[in-house]
């Protein structure tokens, strides 16, 4: 599964983005999907997962109530739905095949990010 995330860019503390996530292959819709998201100098850490039919989903407790992930199987895509956003969300987003039981990617492999900046 190739993976491009797009969607980033700067906006002011209390505002919205909306990320999205394309990925090509045709067994998308087999995975749980996650959205994690990296500064520099730190590891990646977890922000969202959603599950194969997005009927389950969970969040990270400093994005809950804030961040909505969703997905369209049919465009082969994954949302991020970011509002109220605060300056420590600075960061590159990336999206991943996930564990729901585990909440860590299920591959060592990240395609391409996108930096999201907030400033306060």
């Amino acid at each position: 599964v190739q993976l491009q995330a797009s969607g980033g860019g700067l906006v002011q503390a209390g505002g919205s983005l909306r990320l999205s996530c394309a990925a090509s292959g045709r067994t998308f819709s087999n995975y749980a999907m996650g959205w994690f998201r990296q500064t520099p100098g730190t590891e990646r850490k977890f922000v969202a997962a959603v599950n194969w039919n997005g009927g389950r989903t969970y969040y990270a407790d400093s994005v809950k109530g804030r961040f909505t992930i969703s997905r369209a199987n049919a465009k082969n895509t994954v949302y991020l739905q970011m509002n109220s956003l605060k300056p420590e969300d600075t960061a590159v987003y990336y999206c991943a095949p996930t564990s729901m039981a585990t909440i860590k990617p299920l591959y060592d492999y990240w395609g391409q990010g996108t930096q999201v900046t907030v400033s306060s």
